[in-house]
């Protein structure tokens, strides 16, 4: 495992490393790797190189540095970097080019952090396995012939894979939080509303969030502190403040463990080893039943693709990306450009959401679907009053 950002800091003040070198180390890795794991689709290395070489002039010059100069990451193809091509690993946006920076990336840039390269994912982080991308599967940076987990595949692989000290995912219902655990690291997604998604490509607007991973904790932890906090271009931003993490915090006494039936037989015995580990340490904890296990897939699929079907209603090969040579009118180029735009996993979650969303089934499935998610909520806050961590 690499240096994490924080101890490379120290060398570099301490002048027994550079900036510079991290970033040649960084690139070496992805020259020799990347063509193996298809992790990442565009390489910044001449932007992330000079950047270095800025940073390590203004380091022997005694000047002050900004909190993550030279903190180098990869973002997730659906997050957008201004003058960096963008696609959602889809036909549909095949060559279009971002003519602005989301938020998370302009605040990094603030920061001093560097953009080294543009990770692979599952088509509009569509996918748990990142088999979905249009320009290719990813593959486990460790594990031949094994997946590393989705949408944000790409970003875990090119994290583990020493490629960056931090990469930027998006995670809707599991998109970071999975392939981090795949790949053996760490991976945050915040509470709603805490990241802005201005700039991020839209799944489904009330599940996305933003968030990092990375396979050292204090390097995830600043970050994250970076990238939080209300934005004016997103109205679903929160602008409660929150303290930073630290070492000094409480640690949490008590722990409700939700244990499914049908678990493998490793991921059981995973749960009841920690389980066990913490009432050594001297924690409280108790195995809790969760009733609504059958409930949380189906409520799940149905509103995301209903949001989806609308959000990816945008895409029609007239403003932007993938247009058919084919059509002879209006109707048949948006059939067209839309069929040939988009993958398989893509129309299915779209015509399943243009079905929820039908006047016959409306009331049945996504209205239903709406007093579903609220029962979960309530229910898991109820939880949170007598329990300090959901496991």
């Amino acid at each position: 495992m690499s240096l994490s950002y924080t101890q490379l800091r120290q060398r570099v003040e301490r002048g027994e490393g550079s900036f510079t070198r991290a970033v040649e180390g960084f690139l070496a890795n992805i020259a020799r790797d990347n063509p193996r794991l298809n992790a990442l689709l565009e390489v910044y290395e001449q932007e992330a190189l000079e950047a270095a070489r800025a940073w390590d002039e203004r380091c022997r010059a005694g000047e002050p540095l900004p909190p993550l100069a030279g903190l180098v990451y990869v973002h997730k193809d659906n997050i957008a970097v201004a003058g960096h091509r963008l696609s959602a690993a889809s036909r549909i946006l095949e060559g279009f080019v971002s003519p602005y920076d989301a938020t998370v990336i302009e605040r990094l840039k603030n920061a001093g952090a560097i953009c080294i390269g543009r990770a692979n994912c599952d088509e509009f982080a569509m996918g748990s396995s990142n088999e979905n991308s249009a320009f290719g599967a990813v593959q486990h940076p460790f594990l031949e012939g094994y997946v590393p987990g989705g949408s944000s595949g790409g970003s875990a692989a090119a994290a583990a894979a020493g490629f960056c000290h931090v990469a930027l995912g998006s995670d809707t219902g599991g998109s970071i939080r999975q392939p981090a655990a795949f790949c053996g690291l760490y991976g945050l997604k915040p509470t709603y509303g805490h990241v802005s998604r201005y700039g991020l490509i839209a799944y489904a607007s009330s599940f996305d969030q933003i968030g990092p991973i990375a396979p050292h904790l204090e390097d995830l932890i600043a970050v994250h502190e970076v990238i939080k906090g209300f934005d004016p271009r997103d109205a679903t931003t929160s602008d409660v403040r929150t303290e930073a993490f630290h070492p000094d915090f409480p640690k949490p006494q008590t722990w409700a463990f939700l244990v499914p039936e049908g678990l493998h037989p490793t991921v059981e015995t995973a749960f009841t080893d920690l389980m066990q580990r913490l009432q050594r340490a001297g924690y409280t904890v108790e195995k809790v039943d969760f009733p609504y296990w059958d409930y949380l897939i189906p409520t799940y699929y149905i509103l995301t693709t209903a949001e989806a079907s609308s959000n990816l209603a945008r895409y029609d090969g007239v403003r932007y990306g993938h247009r058919t040579k084919e059509a002879t009118n209006l109707e048949t180029l948006y059939a067209r450009s839309r069929s040939e735009g988009f993958g398989r996993e893509v129309k299915r979650r779209i015509l399943l959401g243009t079905f929820v969303l039908s006047s016959g089934y409306y009331e049945a499935y996504y209205t239903r679907a709406q007093k579903v998610r609220r029962l979960l909520y309530d229910y898991t806050e109820g939880l949170f009053q007598r329990y300090d961590v959901i496991a």
